[in-house]
């Protein structure tokens, strides 16, 4: 069987492969603490739970609305308005199985042969490899650490060319944590005045995981406002990452063109999903907020005790539920024969040496950090970061 040229331009996950070796791992009998993949360890909450099962009870098992139900479209805009002062109508929402797939739907809905797209990195893995997949050109800004991995206006004007299309980024960042402030969005807002042929893809997903207060939408300046695409689901302010729920919120020629395509592709998103979607929209937000004050127990613990291994260079994330440490300064150290090359030699001796899985910061565009998620419980992170520093000491 011959297979399409297309996957050459993609490659699974390097998130995903780590979760695979961790399960391979712990079904050899290992003791493996996972720390690769990004997905909360709590349970959705009670309240939107019930509103599922009573979708069920009350028949709610048909097809949907391609774009979503009504009262769903309607909740995401009471949630746009109530938690970031914008205006939008349902037509401007589209709702899809899982923010990826509205990520997907955007991009391969704007891009042509040929079309650049500026990635400032680190960047998530999904965003170059569907940029390729629409046969589009992926135009990676490196943003180090020194910045707090975050693009300025200076570099991202310096990288626009007469071919560019497409601007996509995260806030909170996967896999950096780093959240734009408003002063920040509103220089790259500046920038994107100058250039109206460039739409900005705003990926919001871990809007709620914020450790540094209100959340700040670059889709909050009105000039160039009717050109985001702002992206956002339930997969991590609800620990809903199974029900595979997101949407989007643009302009109406967009969306009805991503109804378009998504009409030939999944077609509308799972009826009672989306019944409990409302539930966590208009709902109790409580279980929300006492999740994210776990998590930043939690980042407070690992980045302290990160920063305490010698060798190790990390940021203070605001967002998320990831570290993302600078792991160069162990390169050409070895231990025994075994020589630290790159950052996806030491996630593969944490693996085997630490029992602990990392994800190689290369996937996401930084191949000299490691991305390590804390969304776990404190005992594991505990026992993780000791395993961490036992086999980074041993590193000469």
């Amino acid at each position: 069987m011959q297979l399409a040229d297309r996957l050459d331009r993609i490659s699974e996950p390097q998130t995903i492969r780590m979760a695979k070796l961790s399960r391979e791992l712990k079904a050899q009998g290992k003791d493996i603490i996972d720390l690769s993949l990004g997905e909360p360890d709590f349970r959705t909450p009670q309240h939107i739970c019930d509103a599922a099962v009573q979708a069920m009870v009350d028949g709610y098992t048909k097809y949907t609305p391609v774009a979503g139900i009504p009262e769903l479209r309607q909740a995401i805009c009471t949630k746009l308005k109530r938690d970031n002062n914008l205006d939008y109508l349902p037509e401007n929402i589209i709702v899809s199985t899982g923010a990826k797939q509205s990520l997907a739907n955007a991009i391969l809905c704007l891009v042509n042969p040929g079309d650049e797209a500026i990635i400032p990195t680190p960047f998530w893995v999904t965003y170059g490899g569907l940029v390729s997949l629409s046969e589009g050109v992926p135009v990676y800004v490196n943003c180090g650490i020194d910045s707090d991995f975050k693009i300025s206006a200076e570099k991202l004007e310096a990288a626009i060319t007469p071919k560019t299309r497409l601007f996509i980024f995260s806030s909170p960042c996967n896999p950096t944590g780093s959240v734009y402030s408003r002063e920040e969005l509103a220089a790259l807002a500046s920038v994107f005045e100058r250039y109206p042929n460039i739409t900005i893809v705003s990926d919001e997903i871990y809007e709620y995981i914020n450790y540094k207060g209100k959340h700040e939408s670059i889709a909050q300046f009105e000039s160039i406002k009717d050109r985001v695409v702002l992206v956002n689901g339930f997969s991590k302010g609800f620990a809903m990452t199974g029900w595979r729920l997101g949407y989007m919120a643009a302009n109406k020629d967009l969306v009805q063109a991503c109804d378009k395509f998504q009409s030939q592709f999944t077609s509308g998103t799972n009826s009672i999903a989306q019944r409990a979607a409302v539930a966590a929209l208009l709902g109790d937000l409580a279980p929300s907020m006492e999740m994210v004050e776990s998590f930043k127990e939690r980042k407070e613990y690992v980045i302290k005790n990160l920063a305490r291994i010698n060798g190790i260079k990390i940021n203070n994330p605001d967002g998320a539920f990831y570290a993302f440490p600078d792991v160069s300064s162990f390169f050409g150290k070895k231990d025994g024969d075994q020589e630290m090359k790159t950052a996806e030699d030491i996630a593969m001796y944490l693996l085997h040496k630490g029992l602990v899985t990392v994800v190689d910061g290369s996937a996401f565009g930084s191949p000299h950090n490691i991305r390590i998620s804390f969304a776990t419980s404190m005992d594991n992170l505990i026992e993780a970061i000791k395993r961490i520093k036992f086999a980074l000491d041993l590193l000469q």
